[in-house]
């Protein structure tokens, strides 16, 4: 199921979950995932995408894999909050998803991850060429630890 705030998405949790950080782009899928104390999110991998039924099968295989409870995408509004193109893209994927899984799906705001993304890496003095293949799975994790980080101030209140 689909929830549209994180409120509602942290009652559909069972207690201790693992989730699941997506950065859905028109390439790649970046994954990270969370530890069960939802502390800390760690980028796993990208997926270079090819259709929806083999991007979802890898997913699905991770999910069980790390036995995985619930699922965050990023949502890229543009700056002033609405929603274009790449919202759009990113819902339908969700809705597609929603279909052959039966965990919580949830959104979170992804503005500007992708460049703190970028900059972490900068910092590290990586490659551009590694940068490349590290910035979708490393923006994934900024996604799922502001999610993670909202999720644990939402326990607390």
């Amino acid at each position: 199921m689909i929830y549209e705030t994180i409120e509602d998405f942290a009652e559909a949790l069972p207690p201790m979950s693992a989730l699941a950080g997506l950065d859905f782009g028109d390439k790649t899928i970046g994954v990270a995932i969370s530890d069960r104390l939802g502390t800390a999110a760690t980028p796993l991998e990208t997926i270079k995408r090819k259709k929806f039924t083999l991007d979802s099968a890898r997913l699905l295989e991770i999910i069980a894999n790390r036995e995985l409870n619930g699922i965050l995408l990023g949502l890229p509004r543009n700056m002033d909050g609405s929603e274009g193109p790449r919202c759009q893209k990113t819902r339908a994927f969700a809705r597609n998803l929603s279909r052959i899984t039966e965990l919580p799906i949830g959104f979170w705001d992804e503005r500007l991850s992708t460049v703190a993304a970028e900059r972490a890496l900068l910092e590290a003095d990586t490659s551009r060429k590694r940068r490349a293949e590290l910035i979708d799975n490393v923006a994934a994790s900024y996604i799922l630890q502001g999610a993670l980080d909202r999720l644990r101030h939402l326990k607390t209140t």
